[in-house]
């Protein structure tokens, strides 16, 4: 019989702040849990050994415990039951007066798996129950100090039906298993490390799996094991494969090891994120580790292979030294982005990989650094923590991680990781351990350094240089600014290391010099700029130079520097930084296109991109140039971004003006593209590696300008592609591009796509998503009708995304339609979605949060859908927080 039942009555949003910080009244020691499994109720009975701390708390502290949705069916002390009048209960807490300096707290609750579309806690999907605990999911499966910083041991018995869940896995060893009585079975697992409850995990299930081993390099065999349901069992390769990868890469480049006997990977469909670094038991959307040649794309695998590494890499940098809090989030995340993309470059082209890194910082981080939603790396304050899990906290985390590599190098980095680890192995700190281990390892102070931390925005460098033929300097000036965000009206100057290079009028890179310097050192460098404005004095300099700068993209700032359409087409032409080489491009091409953008507003013929065409051609000619690299600079810069370079985003403007410069170059270009189609194009096995990856990215993207001319006969050739692919990457490519055309071939193949992989729900995704981007007229009423699909379903985060988030997204031209349909389809899925899973509705709401960058009529339109939202009661804090900033800020 229930003892009680907490209110389910939502408080209203409160703000938690950084400043408030307090250690725990008490510590949790020791965790036995044990679960009674079931999808309708599951019973949880936890056993805590805790004891006061005497540095917060005194004798008449209570206990504070979190609970969602939780049913209370005992609870006791030292074995003793309490009486209801020891303990108060609301929607959120249990707290326990006059509990003893140490005890064992018993509690017993009920929980129902099948019920949780919020997808946090313990949850159902598909034939499985699994769990999701960051960051605040383990208070949905038993009352606990959820909180990072409380770290404990654990041991967890599992017990079910044998029939429907054979498989019982948890964190840690596997200690012990057998049978019970019933049917039922029972497995043991025992976690040695201490750990947050945040990487508490549980998988029960029919499930099968695949199994490899590593030794490490003490020469420790480890088990590594991938499981998944019996379908997809023969998609595994490709993540174990990487997993082996990244364990060999993290021993190498950091010396860490693996710490346990057993390494298990799960995939799940329903997941509201990408992958989950429990450890020992890594939980993973089935979209991030499942591949196989005919069901996923190069970028499948190539992200399978970063996200597989990354969940790895969290073993150190997230669970044997985790955060204090969550405002430290990017302690674990910002590193171990940058990990994982050092890894990834490593694996493949280093060049294109900072490409398609810092594509993410422009189209993304940059524009919520520019919205009501901007933070700092290390926010100071939120409502609810789901929302900071963010490019800002992530990425732009990852930048500060690599500047700080930048800034002491390569060896200084490994020095400081290694004493960051030695000192804080199996503790919860903050960003600033981190940055004293730096400091510490190289002898260094990044008090400056700190502030990218702590203050949000993205710099403004301007730039000015000056040559004096007669004393052969050259003298670069740069003042750095930072606009307003909320909360933040001044900004104090970043310390940011500028990587540059200067480059002859022959296109020789000159030795680099500076003024009170004896000789001349390489001819790349790191300039470190940490006040309002500096100067460099470059001596010996034989003729006017052409700054490359900002090399690698080596700090997360926008560059303000006058340069012409010959000095970028030169730059593009002759800079040895592939980064900077393709950035030349993308500037050339952001300057034709807008002022293509502003003949289209005033009703005149846009002019045509000659120069930029020239310099293509150019480039198309270059032998030597890597394939992958070559794709990535016929790619226009993307609609978003040319949206953030504009006083008022114009959606209409900016597409006429990208698809007039596509069919331009596609004209102008046609027997360039045909050459490097035909000459790329093999019906071969298919092989993920980098040759083969830059060979079909080129001839998918000359695909793409060929369909542009509209001719008969280059989309018989698309369509041919369709159908002879013999593999997803092809297949897909060609169906992306018929998609753009009112067609014939359009439908036969999106008739036949489905009807090929219909039983596969990752692929059915990339069926949503290729017709909710389409940029047909019709788009919008077909996004209608494929909600109604049998195959789609609002429960499921990855059906969401590719439908709804890639139309309201990923179309800006039909998503933002004049009548504001667009905005109120949105609307009504926010709020359906509110109820059902609060962190995928509050990601939705963002879309909408930076509404006053529009015309005064869709800025009208936005509003009011924002304050529709606003004024429905018992909205969630996810989507209260975004709705409101977006609202007031």
């Amino acid at each position: 019989m229930d003892i009680k039942t907490a209110s389910q009555t939502p408080p209203t949003p409160k703000t938690v702040y950084l400043k408030d910080y307090q250690a725990p009244a008490y510590w949790i020691d020791q965790v036995s849990l044990e679960f009674d499994l079931s999808a309708s109720n599951t019973t949880v009975t936890s056993h805590l050994m805790l004891r006061r701390n005497p540095e917060i708390a005194t004798l008449n502290t209570p206990l504070r415990l979190d609970g969602n949705d939780l049913t209370l069916r005992s609870v006791a002390i030292d074995g003793k039951s309490l009486a209801t009048s020891r303990y108060q209960m609301d929607a959120e807490r249990l707290v326990i007066t006059d509990v003893p300096a140490t005890f064992t707290l018993t509690t017993v609750v009920t929980i129902k798996p099948d019920e949780n579309t919020a997808l946090e806690g313990l949850y159902h999907s598909g034939k499985m129950l699994c769990t999701q605990c960051e960051a605040e999911g383990f208070r949905r499966i038993t009352y606990f100090i959820d909180r990072p910083d409380v770290m404990s041991r654990y041991r967890v018995t599992l017990r079910a039906d044998k029939s429907q869940y054979p498989i019982l896995l948890s964190n840690g060893n596997l200690i012990e298993q057998g049978e019970l009585a019933d049917g039922r079975h029972y497995a043991c697992w025992d976690d040695p490390s201490l750990k947050p409850c945040y990487l508490f995990a549980l998988v029960a299930g029919d499930l099968q799996f695949v199994e490899d081993h590593f030794i490490t390099m003490s020469g420790r065999r480890v088990t590594l094991r991938l499981y998944t349901e019996v379908e997809n069992i023969h998609k595994c390769a490709h993540a174990m494969r990487s997993l082996k990868q990244a364990m060999a890469w993290d021993e190498k480049t950091y010396g860490r090891e693996y710490d346990l006997d057993i390494f298990m990977i799960v995939a799940v469909n329903d997941f509201n994120m990408g992958a989950m670094e429990n450890k020992g038991l890594n939980i993973f959307n089935s979209a991030c580790v499942l591949a196989r040649p005919e069901t996923a794309t190069d970028d499948d695998y190539y992200s399978i292979q970063s996200i597989v590494g990354h969940e790895y890499f969290h073993n150190w940098s997230g669970n044997r030294v985790t955060c204090r809090d969550w405002f430290q989030l990017s302690l674990k995340e910002g590193f171990t982005v940058f990990r994982d993309q050092e890894f990834s470059s490593d694996m493949n082209s280093r060049g294109v990989k900072r490409i398609d890194d810092v594509n993410v910082l422009r189209n993304a981080q940059f524009a919520e650094d520019s919205s009501p939603m901007a933070h700092p790396v290390r926010p100071d304050r939120y409502m609810e923590i789901s929302n900071f899990y963010t490019v800002t906290v992530y990425n732009k985390g990852a930048e500060v991680v690599r500047m700080l590599r930048n800034l002491v190098g390569a060896e200084g980095f490994r020095r400081g990781t290694d004493l960051y680890f030695k000192r804080h192995d199996g503790q919860a700190v903050t960003t600033e351990e981190f940055v004293r281990a730096m400091e510490a390892a190289n002898n260094k102070d990044f008090t400056p350094f700190r502030r990218w931390y702590d203050q949000a925005g993205t710099p403004l460098l301007q730039v000015r240089g000056d040559y004096d033929p007669v004393l052969r300097q050259y003298r670069l000036q740069l003042q750095q600014s930072c606009p307003s965000t909320p909360n933040q009206a001044e900004k104090l100057p970043f310390h940011i290391p500028v990587t540059l290079g200067l480059i002859a009028p022959n296109g020789d890179e000159l030795p680099l010099r500076l003024q009170g310097e004896a000789s001349a050192g390489t001819k790349t460098r790191v300039l470190e700029i940490n006040a309002a404005k500096h100067e460099f004095v470059f001596e010996d300099i034989p003729a006017k130079p052409v700054p490359s700068l900002l090399r690698g993209f080596s700090a997360p700032v926008k560059l303000a520097i006058s340069r012409g359409e010959d000095e970028l087409a030169f730059l593009l032409a002759h800079d040895s930084d592939a980064f900077n080489r393709w950035d030349a491009g993308q500037l050339l091409a952001q300057q034709e296109l807008l002022r293509q953008i502003a003949a289209y507003q005033r009703a005149e013929p846009m002019p045509e991109p000659v120069t930029l065409t020239d310099a293509l051609r150019q480039v198309l000619r270059d032998q030597s140039i890597d394939k992958m690299l070559l794709s990535q600079i016929l790619t226009l810069p993307a609609e978003g971004y040319l949206a953030d370079q504009m006083p008022v985003v114009d959606v209409d403007a900016i597409f006429q003006a990208r698809l007039f410069t596509r069919r331009y170059l596609a004209r102008h270009l046609q027997p360039e593209f045909d050459r490097l189609y035909l000459s790329n194009h093999r019906q071969a096995t298919y092989e993920f590696n980098s040759a083969t990856m830059a060979e079909r990215a080129l001839k998918n993207v000359c695909l793409g300008y060929l369909l542009e001319t509209e001719q008969p006969l280059l989309q018989e050739r698309a369509y041919k592609q369709y159908q002879l692919a013999t593999n997803m990457t092809d297949r897909q490519a060609a169906l992306s591009g018929l998609c753009q055309f009112d067609i014939n071939q359009r439908q036969h193949a999106l008739t036949d796509f489905y009807q090929r992989f219909q039983h596969d729900p990752l692929v059915v995704d990339k069926w949503f998503g290729l017709q909710a981007r389409s940029r047909l007229a019709n788009t919008f009423e077909r996004v209608k009708e494929l909600m109604t699909h049998p195959a789609f379903s609002l429960k499921n985060p990855n059906k969401v995304r590719s439908l709804i988030t890639s139309f309201c997204a990923g179309n800006p031209l039909r998503f933002h339609r004049q009548d504001g349909a667009g905005y109120a389809f949105l609307t009504e899925q926010i709020l359906v979605l509110d109820k059902l899973n609060p962190q995928i509705a509050s990601r939705l709401a963002k879309i909408m949060s930076r509404w006053r960058r529009y015309d005064p009529q869709r800025q009208i339109l936005l509003r009011n859908n924002l304050e529709r939202i606003a004024a429905v009661e018992g909205l969630s804090k996810d989507v209260y927080e975004v709705v409101s900033k977006s609202l007031t800020g």
